[in-house]
């Protein structure tokens, strides 16, 4: 399984000087992909919370973020091998021909590294702001994948859907990576495992026990297999949202919250699961914890560590 990191893109450490130093250790340890989340805004008095219910405030990084695409933009200047990804960006947002050209160009000055992961996002407020109807948004997103695909593998573009069109049409340039870079699937319903199975190249999510992680992957691989596509090539890339501790927290513990061990026991238990990338969120443990000694957790969990020779190796 791939180890990969979370750019602090939320709260006070969403900084460009931390951006790019913590990118550019991320690939000097030999963290093979670093990721970014999208927030539009944080309501005052939210609609509908991040935990679920309404007028309940949102986490304290939400304030504040960087916009995903520009910042992984900025990243791709400052790297050569590291792989950029988004979980997720919120495609309703957009329309296709936007996200499109804006992703593809984005795959070519990163000279082919960009993994894609799209989600119909939670936030009524975050829809009203940009005038995207919340109806129907299920079918909005699945008309926006085929929309997408045709405008990164078609020469000639057309197309007409209950919601895009596009004009016959010449978009390029066209992804570095064919036929398209990878298209990962976020979300926690039925829906988005069955929109993944069958219409993307793997699923994004995280942050639950890994027992109910097995049972989503699970569930993503049967709706691959029924559109009759191989549900073992899918790529399964996972968040971990980590805070070290002291000491060991043991089992019944928050996923990814504990001492080191504990977390390296946690990234083998989402590779037992059927995850193939997890990848460590800091974004939570900011800025209670210094950005010095985020980069000391990040040689302390670098990949080579998860490896029990690796401590033995001189």
């Amino acid at each position: 399984m791939r180890l990969g990191f979370g750019l602090p893109v939320g709260g006070t450490g969403a900084t460009p000087d931390n951006v790019s130093v913590l990118a550019r250790h991320a690939e000097a340890l030999g963290y093979r992909s670093l990721w970014v989340f999208q927030r539009l805004l944080c309501p005052v008095a939210p609609l509908n919370s991040y935990y679920g219910a309404p007028n309940e405030a949102w986490p304290e990084p939400f304030r504040s973020t960087l916009d995903p695409i520009v910042t992984l933009a900025f990243i791709a200047a400052q790297t050569e091998r590291v792989r950029l990804g988004t979980s997720v960006l919120v495609a309703p947002f957009y329309s296709p021909v936007v996200l499109g050209k804006q992703l593809a160009t984005l795959d070519v000055i990163s000279r082919g590294r960009l993994t894609v992961g799209l989600g119909i996002g939670w936030s009524r407020d975050e829809y009203d702001a940009a005038g995207t109807p919340w109806e129907q948004r299920g079918a909005r997103i699945d008309e926006f994948i085929e929309c997408l695909d045709a405008l990164w593998t078609q020469d000639e573009v057309k197309f007409k859907g209950a919601f895009y069109f596009v004009p016959t049409s010449r978009v390029e340039p066209k992804p570095v990576q064919k036929p398209r870079p990878p298209l990962l699937i976020g979300g926690y319903s039925e829906a988005a495992f069955r929109r993944a199975g069958r219409l993307g190249d793997g699923y994004t999510g995280g942050n639950m026990a890994p027992e109910k992680l097995a049972h989503t992957i699970a569930r993503v691989r049967e709706h691959a297999e029924r559109a009759g596509r191989d549900p073992m090539s899918l790529i399964i890339a996972s968040r971990g949202s980590f805070k070290v501790t002291s000491t060991p927290q043991g089992r019944n513990r928050t996923v990814f919250w504990g001492s080191l061990q504990d977390i390296r026991d946690d990234v083998r238990r989402y590779e037992d699961a059927g995850v193939t990338e997890v990848f460590l969120d800091p974004t939570f443990q900011l800025p209670a914890c210094s950005i010095t000694d985020l980069l000391r957790q990040m040689e302390a969990l670098a990949p080579r560590t998860l490896d029990p020779q690796a401590e033995r190796t001189p």
